[in-house]
């Protein structure tokens, strides 16, 4: 195992991160362009009972996701998260390969972000280039995570409660228009004509599993609370209470947002609006409407790239410290910053940002194949290495009872995970405009696992079993050690 060094040590991470943090992080996870923009397409495609069905399904893998999760991270609260989960109670080969995935796609979009967050200003300043605006979101968000992990947490913070606080008045909003207490301009009083039941799913069932892919994207960005479970201040409290509101979040904020659009605007209008939500605010006469959701949609993007230059550079480190990454990104500074970890991050999120600009095709296309496929491959791994766990913990003399936080109806609810994730990829195979994505994304995914067995299987050596059965023995409650990653011992590339 990797001990923790001294106060000083080079390989150490600061448990900075307050309870607040990991609430609203949690929180905002599932809070950004999926249900600013992307939610009237859904509902365009499938109709409203359709989206309504398919954000259902994705909320019901998620919380199988979150809380497979929540047992791993409460047991062992190490940075790694998934990736360590993966390597320990899987195989080195499959957390080599889900972090490398999960790297990529997170370093990529994050490169993505900071071109859509430029795109975005040119609603003010159009006759600024966008690439000067990339540059200033770029510098603005590695100063930020370069500079402490508070620092990063505390401006997740206040990012994702703009987007809660967004939601909630949109939903006020609607209601009222719902009501009739609020008037739009030049349109009736909604009567809820379009939620009429032959209105409901116009395409058919089959195109919600098309769909698909688009609630997962929605609601990607939640198991952040893993990977932050590693610097976050008594795991052992705080990640059961930002799990246990996931279900909550999700029938409020895409639920409640499904049946008021649906309710509001017709299917066929939904998929010709940019964001319906700056049309509503436009038709109830509130002033500034599209600079106020512009704002929103803004802060949306710069949280996501916040928050994936976060997970690609703790996930860097924490390769690192099993020979999966070179050692030098292991190293933190006197902020207990991972800075060249982030450094590298932020050069690759960069080499992203440049295909998009230079139209690069085929090598932008494969980075974010790779992103959208890496999720859902990740939350399979989530929900596989909780199934390891459990059966390796009791088969060690582990209790049950003794553990943290435990998934319910053991073993369905990892098993329904993978099966449900393993369904959705199929049906990419179906879907000619999806299709190479998965081809990208799987082939990615195999790439690793050959490379991890052909260069890194000899020189990587599996905790033994002596260690494994002291872990389980540890007293329950006992804050586990950042650095103590609990995975594997290792020689570096």
């Amino acid at each position: 195992m990797n001990e923790q060094q001294g106060v000083n040590g080079s390989n150490q991470l600061k448990r900075s991160m307050k309870s607040r943090h990991l609430l609203m992080l949690s929180l905002g996870g599932v809070i950004g362009t999926g249900l600013f923009l992307n939610v009237g397409y859904t509902i365009n495609q499938a109709g409203p009972g359709g989206a309504i069905i398919g954000y259902l399904i994705g909320g019901f893998i998620l919380y199988m996701v979150m809380t497979c999760l929540g047992e791993l991270a409460v047991h062992m609260p190490v940075t790694g998260s998934f990736q360590t989960y993966a390597t320990k109670y899987i195989h080195p080969s499959a957390g080599f390969s889900l972090g490398w995935m999960y790297f990529v796609g997170s370093a990529a979009t994050a490169g993505v972000e900071f071109t859509a967050a430029g795109i975005m200003m040119k609603h003010w300043f159009p006759d600024v280039p966008v690439w000067i605006w990339c540059a200033v979101f770029m510098v603005l968000l590695f100063s930020i995570n370069a500079l402490s992990t508070k620092g990063f947490a505390e401006a997740e913070f206040w990012f994702s409660g703009i987007k809660v606080v967004a939601v909630i008045l949109f939903i006020v909003i609607g209601i009222g228009v719902i009501t009739g207490v609020i008037s739009q301009v030049d349109r009736p009083t909604p009567h809820l004509d379009n939620l009429a039941p032959n209105l409901l799913f116009p395409a058919g069932i089959s195109i919600i599993f098309v769909t698909m892919m688009n609630v997962i994207f929605s609601y990607q960005g939640s198991e952040l609370v893993g990977i932050a479970a590693g610097e976050t201040e008594n795991p052992q409290k705080n990640i059961p209470k930002a799990i246990s509101t996931i279900l909550l979040r999700i029938i409020l904020f895409y639920i409640a947002s499904i049946l008021i659009l649906s309710a509001i605007f017709p299917t066929s209008e939904l998929g010709l609006m940019e964001s319906p939500f700056v049309t509503l605010l436009e038709n109830v006469g509130i002033p500034f409407a599209p600079d106020i959701m512009n704002f929103v949609i803004l802060t949306a993007i710069l949280s996501v790239g916040n928050s994936c230059l976060y997970a690609s550079t703790r996930l860097l480190w924490a390769m690192s410290k099993d020979g999966m990454a070179p050692k030098i990104f292991g190293e933190v500074n006197k902020n207990n910053i991972p800075f060249k970890a982030l450094l590298f991050t932020m050069i690759f999120s960069l080499l992203s940002l440049l295909t998009s600009v230079m139209k690069a095709d085929a090598v932008f296309v494969l980075l974010m194949s790779i992103a959208g496929i890496s999720v859902t491959i990740s939350w399979m791994g989530i929900a596989l290495s909780q199934f390891m766990f459990r059966r390796k913990y009791i088969a060690s003399g582990g209790k049950v009872e003794n553990l943290g936080y435990r998934v319910k109806w053991y073993p369905f609810i990892p098993l329904f995970c993978i099966t449900f994730c393993a369904a959705i990829l199929i049906f990419l195979a179906w879907d000619p405009t999806q299709r190479i994505g998965l081809l990208y994304g799987i082939g990615f995914f195999i790439a690793c696992i050959l490379f991890y067995q052909i260069k890194l299987s000899k020189k990587t050596m599996i905790t033994t079993e002596q260690e494994e059965k002291v872990e389980i023995k540890k007293q329950e409650g006992e804050e586990n050690d950042v650095g103590d990653t609990g995975k594997v011992t290792s020689t570096t590339l």
